[in-house]
């Protein structure tokens, strides 16, 4: 029996789901040319995510995946550190694994989610934090996640600092194609953080 047919998703929550995953799959290592290519074949309206869509896949056009390698290790990796330290923690307290990610790691194990065994980063590193609200939205943990658990979970553990993360991956000077994906991840927390504040909890 394959579980996931028995789970019921609306197609604009699957449209959210896989925009969180793709957004923590693009943070969490630089894209192959496969996943360049879907970039370029990505296309947007007028409205600010839309712009924002059509702009990574102008950039993602002109881009090859030894360059966004370098791009990404500049940004993320760098010698020592990189340029950004995307760790909720980090833009919460200025410090590496505080309670913010005792916090995560709390509401993770109430869920059932637990950090793949392959992946050594601490679980508020925004890649994993669009993973696991990607996966909540459609059940990859179990049931598909209520609007109101998904909004105390945003509210809880992405809202207060992903939207600062994101502007400072648009302005880091070492974002190209990463600048896009910026711009991308700050229109959709603004569309989310509204439509969450807009819901009756």
């Amino acid at each position: 029996m394959n579980a996931a047919e028995d789970i019921k998703v609306s197609s604009e929550d699957r449209l959210r789901a896989d925009l969180y995953n793709f957004l923590g799959l693009m943070l969490s290592g630089p894209p192959d040319q496969l996943l360049l290519d879907q970039c370029v074949g990505l296309s947007g309206d007028d409205s600010d995510i839309g712009k924002a869509i059509s702009g990574l896949s102008r950039v993602a056009k002109a881009s090859k995946p030894k360059g966004i390698e370098s791009e990404f290790n500049a940004l993320f990796v760098g010698l020592g550190r990189g340029e950004l330290l995307p760790y909720a923690s980090y833009y919460l307290t200025g410090f590496l694994n505080e309670k913010p990610l005792a916090a995560l790691r709390t509401d993770m194990a109430t869920r059932g989610i637990t950090r793949a065994p392959n992946v050594y980063e601490p679980e508020d590193n925004i890649a994993s934090l669009m993973e696991m609200m990607g996966g909540m939205i459609v059940g990859r943990f179990g049931a598909p996640a209520t609007l109101d658990d998904q909004k105390v979970f945003f509210n809880k553990h992405i809202a207060p600092w992903a939207g600062h993360f994101f502007a400072d991956l648009e302005a880091a000077k070492n974002s190209v194609l990463y600048a896009s994906l910026g711009s991308l991840g700050k229109a959709f927390m603004e569309i989310e953080r509204e439509a969450f504040r807009m819901t009756v909890a």
